[in-house]
């Protein structure tokens, strides 16, 4: 049989095209199988939306602008750098579609940050029913706010009227055909969608009828973003160099995250320094009490983190120093790399800090990631 299209998720790839008894299946979103949501009803909550802070004159420009944009059935882009307030530009309009009594989501591809939006969105909208879906947490789906995971959007069919999606370049949802058709099958309105680093197709996409870009190139407290450093080391020397920066940071008191490209080397790394240098952990997708270490890192238990991209966004340390070791491995683009650079300085009472870039070899992706920075600073 040929020309069958899954009325699910628009597949029709031959290669993921099977059959049973006769009968075509898709094989691309068979896995993403479970209960779907009821139909919504809303609380009857009045929306209040509570801050403990007020929004920069270029916040509310734009939040307004988001506002109008959802009114006019314009879906927005919102292209704002690392650390400027990206989750607060969205609560005015995620305000006002709660009090048109639509349905909202709040999806980001992963995990750890669901979790932690989900606090903050709750905090928020003290009177309103907030909800949050990820793998093995699906008991409640239904609220007036469902912040959840990207891959669990499958059980939202034609649902949300309002749905903001942040962190677009981030893995598993970035380039994610199946991922990308689950948001557009949850779709029944219009969209927010959120980067500090779109990609040049998303920038383009967005230029056509009916959406809208707007930037926001400085961060809330109007300090520069952190330039990267680039220290060239080769063999022993780049740990020696490594573990001579870790003791000034630990010296003063300053908490680090040590950002290694795989799981592999971020436990070779985290071995060797801890042979010299203790008070530390490490964290990786595979480590099952990564959450527990995390907070423990927080409440100031460890001084450093040895970790993987897990920890690339949806963190905020005060004072928090940043060593990105190998960062010439090919892992590693301009866009991962400006992300990682964008954990430092992100408090209003402690805006600075370092980023080192730690590498054998200059590439193309550090350059251009330091490039970068240094032209949203120009913004300043």
């Amino acid at each position: 049989m040929t020309g069958y299209v899954c009325p699910r998720c628009g597949n029709n790839d031959i290669k993921y095209i099977g059959y049973k008894n006769g009968k075509p299946y898709c094989r691309k979103c068979i896995s993403l199988k479970g209960e779907e949501a009821k139909p919504f009803h809303y609380s009857g909550a009045k929306p209040v939306l509570h801050l403990d802070y007020s929004l920069s004159p270029e916040q509310k420009k734009i939040s307004n602008q988001v506002i109008l944009n959802y009114v006019h059935g314009v879906d927005t882009l919102i292209n704002a750098v690392c650390g400027s307030g990206k989750t607060e530009l969205i609560y005015g309009v995620i305000q006002y579609a709660l009090v048109q009594k639509h349905p909202v989501a709040f999806a980001v591809p992963r995990r750890d940050v669901a979790i932690e939006l989900f606090y903050r969105i709750k905090s928020a909208f003290p009177n309103n029913s907030v909800t949050c879906v990820y793998g093995g947490h699906t008991s409640n789906l239904n609220a007036d706010i469902v912040v959840l995971t990207t891959h669990q959007l499958y059980r939202y069919q034609n649902y949300f009227k309002l749905i903001v999606l942040d962190e677009i370049d981030a893995f598993p949802y970035n380039g994610n055909e199946l991922l990308t058709a689950m948001f557009l099958r949850s779709l029944s309105g219009h969209s927010v969608l959120m980067s500090a680093t779109p990609s040049k197709e998303i920038l383009e996409y967005y230029k056509g009828k009916n959406k809208d870009i707007l930037e926001l190139n400085t961060r809330f407290h109007h300090h520069p973003l952190p330039v990267p450093k680039i220290a060239i080391m080769i063999g022993p020397i780049k740990l020696m160099y490594l573990i001579k920066k870790l003791k000034e940071f630990i010296k003063d008191k300053k908490p680090v995250f040590i950002f290694a490209p795989t799981i592999e080397i971020a436990e070779s790394l985290f071995k060797k320094i801890d042979l010299v240098l203790k008070g530390g952990n490490l964290v990786h997708s595979k480590k099952k009490d990564r959450p527990e270490i995390i907070d423990d890192f927080r409440k100031g238990k460890y001084s450093f983190l040895v970790t993987t991209a897990v920890l690339e966004r949806g963190v905020t340390i005060k004072n928090l120093q940043v060593i990105i070791y190998d960062a010439d491995h090919e892992l590693y683009n301009e866009y991962n790399l400006v992300q990682i650079a964008g954990r430092v300085g992100r408090k209003y009472d402690a805006p600075e800090g370092e980023v080192i870039f730690l590498a054998s070899k200059n590439t193309d992706a550090m350059q251009k990631a330091k490039d970068t920075i240094l032209s949203k600073n120009k913004y300043l």
